[in-house]
Order: C-alpha cells, then sequence, then structure tokens
C-alpha cells in the first residue's frame, strides 16, 4: 500500500510544505538512529533536521539523528511555517497564482522534512521515545493545519484566483483546483462557531487516531504466542522453526516465538498440524485489541460523522468518497456488492473442498476459520501436486530482486538499480539503491526494508522522505517496507509466491514516486486519490509471472537450476486458487469499512463485535468459515489511516491494473514501448491532470472489469 503518514487532517501538511533547498551529489557512510532520552533538546547547530541534508538529493542523515531533535524541530517549522503563511495572507498586492498559490507550495522546509523523517522512522522502529513524541506532537499539528485552512484571508485569496481560474491551463490549474477543493472540504466556508467545533473534532480525532495506531503497534508486541515444545510446531519446515527460535532469542525468551502479522489470516496457519494451536493463533489474530481499541473504534466512527454533517455530508462515507475516483458511496457499494455473491458461490466451492480434505485426513470437525488455511494447502497439493516447501528455494531474495523486478524494470524501462552502500540508513537490514534512466541520468534513490522486526508495524507499504519537484529541483527519494520473518543467521531468505507478488507490488508504488515529473511537490508522484493510487502497484504485481522474468528469476537458490516447466506451469495454474477466499475476505474488510462510515451523526453503538456481524449480515458475506482480512480493532488503513471508507480502493484499482496489463499483453507485453507509453501516460503525472484521462491517454478507453474477473479466477 501507499502509505500516508498520519491522520487525514495532519498529512495535509504536506501539500503546504516541502524541501525547496536543492541538494548536493556528496554521499555520507553509516547505519542506523541513536538514541537520546526525548527531554534532552539539542542545540540547532546540532540537529540535523533543521537545515537540508548534505547528502545526495537530500537523502535524509539516519546517522545524525537523536530521539531528543524531533520536537524542537516540529516546534521551528511549525513557527517558520506560521511566518511563512503569514507573508502569503497579509500581502497587499491582488492575489495571483505566483504570489499566492506558488509561494504556499514554497512554504514549511523544516516542518516537511522533520514529519517526513519523523512519521516514517515511527512505523519502521517505532519505540518509546516515538510514541511519547507522536503523542505529542500530533495534536499540534493538527490545530497547526486548523489555523492554517481555516484562515479567512488566505482562503480568500484562494477564492479569488479560483473564481478566475479560466486564466489557467494544464498542472497550473489543477493546482488551484486540487487547493481549492482542500480548503473547503477542511471547513474553510463554515461559520466562525462551526469553524470553531471542526478544529475541536479535528483535535479529539487526532489523538484517538493516535492512540489506536499505538495500541496496535503494541499489540505487535504483546500479541505474541511462545511455545516451549517443539513439537507443536510440526508441520513448520526447519527454516521456519529456526526463524520462531531466533526471534524468540532476540525478545529474551526461551523456546519459540510466534509473532503475528496485520491481517486476520496467519502465514502460518497453512502449515502448523496442530489444530489447538492454529485455533489460538486465529484467535490471537482475530481478536486483538479488543479491550483498548473497542471504544475507540466507535468515538471514530462517530466523530468522523459529526464532522461529515458538519461539512453538509450525510455521512463520512460520502464525504471521503467525494473527493476520489468513486464519487459516491453508491459507487462503491454498487461494485462491491456485485462481485460479492460472485466471490462467495465460489469460496463456497472451496469449503466444500476443504471439508472433504477434513474427512479424507481422518477428522470429523466441521471446518472453521483456523482451519482454512491448512486444509486449503492440502487441496492445492492433491490439485496441482505442489506445496510451498517445493517452491519456496526457487524463490531466494536477492535473485527475486536483482534477477526478477530490476530485471523486469530494466526490460520494461531501460532503467538500471545500483547499491548504494555509502548511505546511512535507519536499521542495519535496509539496503540503498540508486536508479538510472537508459541515458544513464539519474532518476532519484530507493531504499529496501524487508525484514519483520520489534518496533515495526506490520504490513508492506512505501512511502517518501523527499517527493519530485521542478519548482524546488528536488529528486524523489522513497523506500519499500515488507515484513518478511528473518531466517536465522547464515539462512537463505526463501520467499513465498505471496511474498514475490507482494515485492512487486510494493516498487510499483516506488516507481509512481520515483517516475514523477511534474512542477509542484503537491501533485507528484503518489499524491493522487486512494482509488488510484494503488493502480501503479497492483498492475506491477502481473510482471511476476510474465514468462521471460520468471525464467531469468525463479531458481534454485543452492543449485541455480530454473525452476522445472512442470512445477512452474503448477504454480502458475495455482495462482488463482483460493481466490474465492481471498475475494471474500477482501470484501468483507471493504464492506465493513464502508458500514463504520455510513453512520449518520448521532448514531449510537455499543458493541464493536455486533456491528460487525450485522454489517456483514447485510451483505451476505457473515459467512463463519472467512473472516474479513482486518478486523475493525485492528483495522489501521480505516481508523488509523488514510483509507477511511476507501479501503475499497484496492478492488477498484484492480480494474484498471488488470485492463492495462491485458492491453499491454495484446501490445507485445514486455516492451521498452509498452513501458515508456505507460510511464509517460500514467506514472509522471501524478496528480497533475484528471487521472482517468491519464488512464485513457495510455490504453485509450476507459478500462472494463473483464479482465478483473479473470484475474481472480471468478470466470474463465
Amino acid at each position: 500500500m501507499r502509505k500516508t503518514l498520519i491522520t487525514t487532517a495532519v498529512s495535509a501538511a504536506l501539500m503546504l510544505s516541502a524541501c525547496s533547498e536543492p541538494s548536493s551529489d556528496t554521499a555520507m557512510a553509516s547505519k542506523t538512529t541513536t538514541e537520546a532520552p526525548a527531554t534532552q533538546a539539542p542545540a540547532a547547530a546540532d540537529n540535523a533536521l533543521l537545515v537540508p541534508s548534505p547528502l545526495q538529493y537530500m537523502a535524509p542523515q539516519f546517522d545524525k539523528f537523536k530521539a531528543g531533535d524531533f520536537l524542537p524541530a516540529f516546534e521551528q517549522g511549525m513557527e517558520e511555517h506560521k511566518t511563512e503563511i503569514a507573508a502569503i495572507t497579509n500581502n497587499t498586492d491582488a492575489p495571483t497564482f505566483e504570489n499566492t498559490v506558488v509561494a504556499l507550495e514554497k512554504t514549511g522546509a523544516i516542518l516537511d522534512r522533520t514529519q517526513r523523517v519523523f512519521f516514517n522512522l515511527n512505523g519502521l522502529i517505532s519505540d518509546d521515545n516515538f510514541i511519547s513524541v507522536e503523542a505529542q506532537i500530533v495534536p499540534k499539528l493538527t490545530a497547526h493545519m486548523d489555523n492554517i485552512y481555516l484562515d479567512e484571508k488566505l482562503f480568500a485569496r484562494i477564492q479569488a484566483i479560483y473564481k478566475n481560474k479560466a486564466a489557467l491551463t494544464g498542472e497550473d490549474l489543477r493546482l488551484v483546483e486540487v487547493y481549492y477543493d482542500r480548503f473547503v472540504r477542511a471547513g474553510a466556508e463554515l461559520s466562525a462557531d462551526d469553524k470553531a467545533q471542526m478544529r475541536q473534532l479535528n483535535g479529539e480525532l487526532a489523538k484517538l487516531e493516535t492512540s489506536f495506531s499505538q495500541n496496535v503497534l503494541k499489540s505487535f508486541q504483546d500479541d505474541v504466542i511462545i511455545i516451549e515444545d517443539k513439537a507443536m510446531l510440526d508441520g513448520l519446515s526447519d527454516n521456519d522453526i529456526a526463524s520462531l527460535a531466533a526471534a524468540a532469542k532476540a525478545a529474551g525468551k526461551t523456546g519459540y516465538m510466534i509473532t503475528l502479522v496485520n491481517t486476520t489470516t496467519q502465514p502460518l496457519l497453512s502449515s502448523l498440524k496442530n489444530r489447538e494451536l492454529r485455533k489460538k493463533l486465529w484467535e490471537t489474530s482475530a481478536y486483538r485489541a479488543m479491550d483498548t481499541n473497542s471504544p475507540l473504534n466507535i468515538k471514530i466512527a462517530q466523530l468522523r460523522a459529526e464532522k461529515a454533517k458538519l461539512l453538509g455530508y450525510p455521512t463520512w462515507a460520502a464525504y471521503s468518497t467525494g473527493d476520489q475516483m468513486a464519487k459516491t458511496p453508491e459507487a462503491v457499494y454498487g461494485i462491491l456488492d456485485d462481485l460479492a455473491p460472485k466471490a462467495l458461490v465460489k469460496a463456497k466451492v472451496e469449503a466444500a473442498d476443504i471439508q472433504a480434505e477434513i474427512v479424507k485426513d481422518g477428522k470429523d470437525f466441521t471446518l472453521e476459520p483456523w482451519d482454512w488455511a491448512y486444509y486449503a494447502e492440502k487441496v492445492r497439493a492433491a490439485k496441482y501436486d505442489i506445496d510451498d516447501s517445493q517452491v519456496k528455494p526457487y524463490f531466494e531474495m536477492n535473485t527475486v530482486l536483482n534477477d526478477g523486478l530490476f530485471f523486469a524494470m530494466n526490460k520494461l524501462y531501460g532503467i538500471t538499480v545500483k547499491p548504494r552502500t555509502d548511505l546511512p540508513v535507519w536499521h542495519n537490514d535496509v539496503t540503498g539503491y540508486e536508479l538510472f534512466n537508459k541515458d544513464g541520468s539519474s532518476i532519484g534513490l530507493f531504499y529496501l526494508d524487508m525484514y519483520a522486526r520489534p518496533g515495526k508495524r506490520g504490513g508492506a507499504w512505501m512511502d517518501e522522505f523527499v517527493s519530485q519537484s521542478f519548482l524546488k529541483n528536488t529528486k524523489p527519494v522513497v523506500y519499500n517496507a515488507l515484513n518478511v520473518p528473518k531466517p536465522a543467521e547464515g539462512q537463505p531468505t526463501l520467499l513465498t509466491f505471496d511474498e514475490v507478488s507482494t515485492l512487486f507490488h510494493e516498487f510499483g508504488h516506488a516507481i509512481h514516486g520515483l517516475y514523477s515529473q511534474v512542477n509542484y511537490p503537491s501533485l507528484a508522484g503518489t499524491l493522487t486519490a486512494r482509488d488510484f493510487v494503488e493502480f501503479p502497484s497492483q498492475a506491477n504485481e502481473d510482471w511476476s509471472i510474465d514468462p521471460a522474468v520468471l525464467a531469468n528469476y525463479a531458481k534454485h537458490y543452492q543449485t541455480g537450476e530454473p525452476i522445472p516447466a512442470e512445477l512452474l506451469a503448477k504454480v502458475l495454474k495455482a495462482h488463482t486458487f483460493n481466490q474465492g477466499f481471498g475475494t471474500v475476505e477482501y470484501l468483507a474488510a471493504a464492506l465493513l469499512d464502508m458500514e463504520w462510515h455510513s453512520i449518520a451523526a448521532g448514531t449510537e453503538i455499543t458493541d464493536v463485535a455486533a456491528f460487525e456481524k450485522q454489517a456483514l449480515a447485510k451483505h451476505g458475506l457473515d459467512y463463519g468459515p472467512i473472516a474479513p482480512r482486518y478486523k475493525t480493532t485492528y483495522f489501521s488503513h480505516s481508523f488509523g489511516g488514510g483509507y477511511s471508507a476507501g479501503y475499497y480502493a484496492y478492488l477498484w484499482t484492480e480494474v484498471l491494473a488488470a485492463d492495462s496489463f491485458a492491453y499491454m499483453m495484446a501490445h507485445g507485453g514486455l516492451t521498452e514501448q509498452n513501458g515508456q507509453k505507460y510511464r509517460d501516460a500514467v506514472l509522471s503525472k501524478g496528480n497533475s491532470q484528471d487521472l482517468m484521462q491519464s488512464y485513457i491517454d495510455f490504453a485509450g478507453k476507459k478500462p472494463s472489469t473483464d479482465a478483473l474477473l479473470k484475474r481472480r479466477g471468478l470466470v474463465h
């Protein structure tokens, strides 16, 4: 996913602040951030956040940051930003595009730099210091942004330019429209009393959403399962068991430690033979953060409904979709409800096969959620004569990365990717790279953080430390984070095919940021609608199964032999296996997200579990063996990030992704001609023009759902 830095209200600050100083090409070597008590504020001269980084493209000086740097940098950044905004609002000249909108684009260098470093690291290496700073600074940032978006004088200047926008064209026009819309949606047209209420709502939501996210992060640390008897781990590979032992040792515990990933279904469920342990693992996952986050979920949903009402919308879902490609909740429900019965039919066929496998295994129990992955794997092995232990040796991480992902990107875009071991990083597991065009010109910097660890939030995502902008003379500095279990020392990292797909997916976000070619940072790279931003990432997944790409990277990590043709054929045939389950669990989460945000202001809710059950039943997805991919109390997309009433975006954009891939296949497949056309029409444009127009410029038409249904194996 494309990660939003913090809550929606505060992340709007990124639109008004961006690094403005050009960088030198010098680079420094080092390693991770160092610790210092948060109460020790360093002198300005010692705070690397207060000055532009001297590293290439202003890459952050991760070896220079201390815990005590962040609060004073935030405070100074907000003061600087406040002064710069005041200079714009107090300008006695008539408002123009240059003296108002472009001037806004140039404000807030320190604040932008600090936000990007802090909130990215907060998800990558969080500890008590980060948690403390986050709790202190988010309310202040929220109030700071309210002061800007609710400023009558500033909005009057924006409004005057907007009313005369006929004189503008291209990216300039787009920027004015985006600014005007952001101000209006933030409450700029409200009365004084309503603005006061908006400030109060934003302040409460900032605190609640921060607490929710911190509780989820804490659950990754606390909700672990310690196994002392190795026999209970029967079914796991030797590498998996060694990894669990290493995790326990690193945490100062004896035995074997299972930690959770962010989704309801846990990867180990497909291998564990012990049914009681499977049940314990599933329930630990499905009921995490119930006590701490249930009251927060209810309050957040209610406050969002109040905020929507204040802004003239019937629900938060109506507000949230208003500036997206979907435009209305009805459009979202339409596509979700259309797919739900088709997916459920397929899932029930899969369930029948699984129940038969349970009987074949000599068991007499009825299929439960903790049984699905284990017996589905048996069904898959029987149908395709394949299992992960056969496949994983052909997907060694470095080979997949260099001979798979980077190879595909070279064939499609002509780029090369070179390691940059001289750049400082935030953790020893992180690797830096520089990307180059075919003509040798540098594109930007990329960091890859592959492994799970304490203090790192779950899932996989992309974000930026520096965004591209011709106005600011900045090139992109982006990263991908995944959560692959780290093997025991000296052992190779062998990926599942799902993890291979995730690696390709996240790099699709990375190139969306890296290939940006726009003037204004507020329109750059991935700063698009949610239901567009997942399009490039999902489209990039498909190159992982391109025959030419597979042939180059699917090789045995010990012998170097290519994956046998028969085994590869099975992998590809199995690619759509269990898609009924996958589609139902996704749709259940997407509909849950929409239902939480379709409540009217004043709605009373007392029981999160009851709300979930009623919401799923309403759409025919209250199906016992399959739970939502994310349940409410750990649904970070919905309650802790920028995807509230927006989780549907993955399906919406998959329509674009499947259709675009079908277009490429019909026009030669993996060629530089296709890649360049896609790069020029879509990836380079950011949000600088109408998003559907970007797609039409590439494919020549609007997308259809035909390719999506085939991609998910729901039609033949």
